[in-house]
């Protein structure tokens, strides 16, 4: 197994900040746990694009094969979500992501901690691919 392949201890990678928006609410008057997969994927999507994935169906690229979130704390409006992403183990064709989430004005409080799997695909075929190695030597840079 080579190295990065073992790599466990998830290191952050990407921190930023979103707003918490009036329709983020639910009844009970704090963040829909549905919209927390919004931050996660914003947040995702953010980290792409610095890294230079764009979308390319007739190439290859990064998709999500699954998303977890567990809720450890309320959010409300107004507020300002900070979210930092942190990658896990790096596979053959998978990084593993991991997302903390708190309110700016109380960064050491987690409300909420998911994560992502992200696949390597060659879309023309349908099917994962290796990740090349120019993914591999940047997805695991700082862009704090």
């Amino acid at each position: 197994m080579n190295e990065e392949a073992a790599q466990v201890d998830p290191v952050p990678v990407l921190e930023i900040e979103l707003p918490i928006r009036w329709g983020d609410m639910d009844a009970m008057g704090h963040v829909n746990n549905a919209v927390y997969f919004t931050y996660m994927e914003q947040l995702r999507i953010d980290w792409f694009g610095r890294l230079g994935f764009s979308p390319d169906p007739g190439g290859e690229g990064p998709v999500i094969v699954n998303a977890h979130c567990s809720f450890m704390h309320e959010m409300r409006y107004p507020g300002t979500v900070r979210a930092r992403l942190l990658v896990g183990r790096i596979g053959r064709s998978t990084v593993e992501t991991v997302t903390e989430m708190s309110r700016s004005d109380e960064p050491d409080r987690i409300c909420a901690r998911g994560g992502a799997t992200v696949v390597w695909v060659n879309f023309p075929e349908k099917r994962s691919a290796p990740l090349p190695d120019w993914v591999r030597e940047i997805v695991l840079k700082p862009l704090i």
